[in-house]
C-alpha cells in the first residue's frame, strides 16, 4: 500500500501546485500583463482573492487532474478488470484463466496470491475428475447391480450389471422406474416394491439365481434419492452351505466316535466278563452302554427336530400352567408379575426355546445361582417379550456375530443347536431373536413375538 500512497500523495502535491501556478497566472502574471498590452479586448485582469479568479483556476485545473488521475489509475483498472473476469471464469467453473505478473508494487502480492488460487483450484479439479473417473469406472465394472433414483422417481445412474439385469444392455438414464420394475420378474417387483433388504430368487438361463436386494434413501445436492442394490449371491451361498455341511459332519463325526468308541470298547469288555462268569461287573458294563447309546439317540433327536421343525400352532395359552411347566424342566426367578391376559403362540415350541435359553443360563452363571438367572415376560397390543437375563461373563463382539449359526458353539460338548433352534422357532412366529451383553456383566437373549389376532 506505500506505493500508492505516495502515488496519491504526489498527485494531490501536483494538483495543488498547477493550482497554484494557474491562479497565479490568472492574476498576477503574465495574464495582467498582456491585458495591459492590448487594452482593446476590453477585458481586466481578476483580483488574487476574487471569486472570478477562483471559478477560472478551477475550470482550467478540473480537466487537468481527470487526465492525470485516468492516466495514474489506469494500471490498477486494467488489473481490477482481469481480476473481474478471472473471478466471473472461477464462478463458472473455468480455471484456465491467468493474470499476468506485474511490476513490484502494492498489487503484485494479490496477482501472487490469485495466481496461486488459481493453480490450486486447477489441481484440485484434476485430482476430483481423476477420482470421479475412479469411481465411475468401479461403479460401472462391478458385478454388484446398482440403480440410483431421483426425485421424480427416474433412474439417474445405472451401472454396467444393472443395465444387463434390467434392460438387456440399454442405457436406463432418465427411465421412469415404475415403468422399468413393470418389466421386471414378479419375484423382483415384489422384492424391489417392499422397501426392505431381502432376498428374492430368479431363473436365470435356465438356472436359478439368488440376489440379495438392499436399498436405501439419501438427499444428494438437496433432493432426496434412492439407491437400490443387487448382488448375485447364489455362488455366496453355495459357499456357505458347503461349509455349514462339512461343519455339520464335522461336528457328529466327533459326536460318533466320542460314543461309538466307548461303545466299543465296553462292549468287548462286558464280552470278556461274560465268559469269565463275571455277570455282576458284566451288568455295569451294560448298563455304561446304554447309558452312552441313550446320549448318542438324543444327540442325534436334536438334529432331528431342528430340521423337522414343524410349523407352529398359535393357540391361547394360560400363563400360569405354562410358567408352571417351565420352572418343571429348569430353575429361574421371575421378573415382575407376568401378563394378566392370555396369548396365542405355540406353547411347546416357545417352551422348547425358552428351556434352551434358560439352561445355557445356567451354565454361563458362575454358581448356577437361581436368583442370577431371571425370566421377564411382557405383553403389550403389538408384541409378546420374553427376556432371558444371566449374571455370566457375557460375549465377545464375535461371538455375539455368531452366536445364532447352526452348529456354532464355544463349548467343547455343544452342538450349537440350542439358540439356532430357538431362533428357527421365534422366527416360525414372525418375530426376532436378539443377544445383548448386560451393563455389569452378564447376557440378555431377548424374543419378541407379534401378538396375534385373535379368533
Amino acid at each position: 500500500m506505500s506505493s500508492l500512497y505516495w502515488r496519491l500523495a504526489l498527485l494531490l502535491l501536483a494538483a495543488a501546485l498547477a493550482g497554484g501556478l494557474i491562479h497565479g497566472g490568472l492574476t498576477v502574471w503574465p495574464l495582467p500583463q498582456l491585458l495591459a498590452v492590448l487594452p482593446g479586448l476590453g477585458w481586466q485582469a481578476p483580483g488574487v482573492w476574487s471569486l472570478q479568479a477562483a471559478l477560472l483556476t478551477a475550470a482550467l485545473l478540473l480537466p487537468l487532474l481527470l487526465w492525470t488521475a485516468a492516466l495514474v489509475m489506469a494500471p490498477l483498472g486494467r488489473l481490477l478488470r482481469a481480476l473481474e473476469g478471472s473471478v466471473l471464469s472461477y464462478r463458472d467453473g473455468d480455471y484456465s484463466m491467468s493474470i499476468a505478473p506485474q511490476q513490484a508494487g502494492e498489487l503484485s502480492q494479490l496477482v501472487r496470491l490469485h495466481s496461486e488460487l488459481g493453480h490450486a483450484l486447477r489441481e484440485q479439479r484434476q485430482h476430483l475428475a481423476q477420482r470421479e473417473l475412479l469411481l465411475d469406472t468401479v461403479v460401472q465394472n462391478t458385478p454388484v447391480a446398482l440403480l440410483l433414483t431421483d426425485a421424480q422417481d427416474r433412474v439417474a445412474i445405472a451401472n454396467l450389471a444393472a443395465r444387463q439385469l434390467l434392460g438387456d444392455g440399454r442405457s436406463l438414464v432418465g427411465v421412469d422406474f415404475s415403468e422399468l420394475l413393470a418389466q421386471a420378474p414378479e419375484a423382483m417387483q415384489r422384492a424391489l416394491a417392499a422397501g426392505d433388504d431381502c432376498l428374492f430368487s430368479l431363473t436365470l438361463d435356465g438356472a436359478e439365481e439368488t440376489f440379495h436386494l438392499s436399498q436405501r434413501s439419501f438427499r444428494l445436492q438437496g433432493r432426496p434419492h434412492r439407491l437400490h442394490l443387487i448382488r448375485r449371491m447364489t455362488r455366496e451361498l453355495s459357499r456357505q452351505e458347503v461349509a455349514t455341511w462339512k461343519r455339520v459332519i464335522r461336528v457328529i463325526s466327533h459326536e460318533l466316535n466320542n460314543s461309538l468308541a466307548p461303545i466299543s470298547s465296553l462292549a468287548h469288555s462286558g464280552a470278556e466278563l461274560l465268559k469269565r462268569g463275571d455277570t455282576e461287573r458284566a451288568g455295569r458294563v451294560f448298563v455304561s452302554i446304554g447309558e452312552r447309546a441313550a446320549h448318542l439317540h438324543g444327540f442325534l433327536d436334536g438334529y432331528a427336530r431342528f430340521a423337522k421343525l414343524p410349523a407352529p400352532r398359535l393357540e391361547p395359552v394360560d400363563w400360569s400352567a405354562f410358567l408352571d411347566g417351565l420352572a418343571a424342566h429348569c430353575e429361574f426367578r421371575l421378573a415382575g408379575d407376568p401378563p394378566t391376559e392370555p396369548a396365542r403362540f405355540d406353547a411347546a415350541q416357545i417352551e422348547q426355546a425358552l428351556i434352551n435359553l434358560l439352561k445355557n443360563a445356567r451354565e454361563a452363571t458362575a454358581d448356577g445361582a437361581k436368583q442370577d438367572v431371571t425370566l421377564a415376560v411382557n405383553l403389550t397390543r403389538q408384541e409378546l417379550r420374553f427376556e432371558v437375563a444371566d449374571r455370566g461373563p457375557g460375549m465377545s463382539e464375535a461371538v455375539l456375530a455368531q452366536a445364532l449359526l447352526p452348529f456354532y458353539s464355544t463349548k467343547r460338548a455343544g452342538t450349537g443347536l440350542g439358540l439356532a433352534l430357538a431362533r428357527e422357532i421365534v422366527e416360525a412366529h414372525g418375530g426376532r431373536i436378539a443377544l445383548a451383553n448386560r451393563p455389569g456383566g452378564g447376557l440378555q437373549v431377548s424374543l419378541s413375538l407379534p401378538v396375534a389376532e385373535r379368533t
